[in-house]
């Protein structure tokens, strides 16, 4: 392949996901088809499949080029506030994640709310795929305050048996992924209950963000910052950073 034959296939497959991405935000998920995308880009459907085996290979891609973009305005936020500051680091997270998914509903919807065909999605990412760029934001951050020494101990005893094993893999991999970061943790400063205090700030976080993003809170909410603020404060202070 020559070079300009290489350079004129990258600029058709960033012309794809622009334009699958365009899709995506003004119809939403199901509008983003091949056979969609052929029509505005003026080219054939079957042209498309030199560069994506099906629609759900596109889809994973354009989940990716999602995740890439939410942690590099993650990272933008966090170069804004000193490495030592960890509550401050956490807050810049927090809120940059809410503010990111309340400007971008339809991108939020893809990655965060709708099956995956490979299971990759941002959230506490580890591994080497892709969309694990904005889990590694959150795990760096976390594991900077687990390294300084975490204010609330979780002793592991405290973890359910039924979650045991799939808690204890799930740290390993959180170990790996924090090393992977640049931050040396040992094994003990990451038991079990800690990754379950972390997996349970996940889950708050991002249910009370969807609930928001989704218009789906249980009753009227004027003005939902507020909302969030308390909750916020709530987690920060159940992990020893309030």
């Amino acid at each position: 392949m020559t070079q300009a034959t290489r350079r004129d296939r990258a600029a058709t497959d960033r012309d794809i996901r622009r334009q699958a991405r365009a899709l995506l935000v003004t119809d939403g998920p199901a509008a983003v088809t091949l056979r969609a995308i052929a029509r505005e880009l003026g080219i054939t459907a079957p042209a498309l499949y030199r560069y994506y085996s099906s629609r759900e290979d596109l889809i994973e891609h354009l989940r990716a080029d999602v995740c890439a973009d939410l942690a590099a305005e993650l990272g933008t936020d966090l170069v804004e506030v000193d490495e030592a500051d960890h509550l401050g680091q956490v807050l810049a997270i927090c809120r940059g994640f809410r503010r990111w998914a309340l400007a971008h509903p339809q991108e939020f919807g893809l990655v965060f709310a709708s099956p995956s065909s490979t299971g990759a999605h941002c959230p506490v990412g580890t591994g080497d795929n892709p969309q694990d760029s904005f889990g590694r934001i959150f795990l760096t951050v976390a594991g900077r305050v687990l390294a300084n020494g975490l204010p609330v101990t979780v002793p592991d005893d405290t973890v359910p048996d039924v979650l045991v094993t799939d808690l204890t893999r799930f740290r390993d991999e959180l170990l790996v992924t924090i090393a992977e970061s640049g931050t040396d943790l040992a094994a003990d400063q990451l038991g079990i209950g800690i990754a379950h205090a972390m997996l349970q700030f996940w889950v708050r976080l991002y249910g009370q963000v969807a609930l928001e993003v989704f218009g789906q809170f249980p009753f009227p909410v004027s003005d939902a910052e507020p909302l969030f603020e308390t909750m916020l404060a709530d987690l920060v202070r159940d992990v020893g950073l309030g």
